[in-house]
């Protein structure tokens, strides 16, 4: 992996390196500053992940899809009775177990797979933990939008403004964005239905600098 990471990292900075003659813009400055960072680190044999790059370094070279820039997550396949008690080794070892996810694979009905889970001391699948926990190493998050056909989630970074979630949908929403009503998942989940927690007055409007947290139910509102 470090080594395909080299090979990218060589050739944009050669790329740079031509363009240099006729001038390289603040950003192309900004990503041959991070980009001879990262070789000096992957040539002493570092992953880029352990450098701590600021978010304006790591969109400076988001593009290359720098393999070594990714946290990494060990699943460790145990027995039944370890899944469920703490992790050996810190956050980026997760335990699961492949016979119990069958198990639970079988179930059919949710009430007979949330009381084989609680019998178990667990609160969810392993899988659908195992998804939470890659997401958030990603620094990913999701919300949703609901509509009368359908409900989607949308997936985006953690930190992302309104109107940027609302780009995933359509760079239109971006463009145009005004505001965006908001309705937390678990006051839906407690209401019922979007139309009880709209009475009681769960469904909030949030402007252009609202920062988008996980699980938000969102209506955009723009005009272009």
């Amino acid at each position: 992996m470090l080594l395909a990471d080299l090979e990218l990292i060589e050739k944009r900075l050669e790329r740079l390196a031509k363009e240099k003659r006729s001038g390289l813009t603040p950003a192309q400055q900004k990503e041959e500053e991070v980009l001879l960072t990262c070789r000096e680190a992957v040539e002493n044999e570092k992953r880029l992940s352990s450098l701590g790059f600021s978010e304006e370094e790591l969109a400076a070279i988001r593009s290359l899809n720098l393999v070594t820039l990714l946290p990494i997550l060990w699943i460790l396949n145990v027995e039944e009775e370890r899944v469920g008690t703490a992790e050996p080794a810190g956050e980026d070892v997760f335990l699961i177990s492949a016979l119990i996810e069958k198990e639970i694979m079988g179930i059919e009905e949710p009430e007979e797979r949330s009381e084989y889970l609680a019998a178990l001391g667990l609160d969810s699948s392993g899988l659908d933990r195992l998804n939470a926990a890659a997401y958030d190493a990603l620094g990913l998050m999701s919300f949703y939008t609901m509509g009368k056909d359908e409900v989607r989630a949308w997936t985006i970074r953690k930190g992302s403004p309104a109107p940027a979630a609302g780009g995933k949908i359509h760079s239109d929403i971006e463009r145009g964005f005004i505001r965006v009503e908001v309705i937390k998942y678990d006051d839906l989940v407690a209401a019922g239905s979007e139309s009880a927690a709209k009475a009681q007055g769960k469904a909030l409007l949030k402007g252009k600098d609202y920062i988008m947290e996980d699980g938000d139910i969102c209506h955009f509102r723009f005009n272009v």
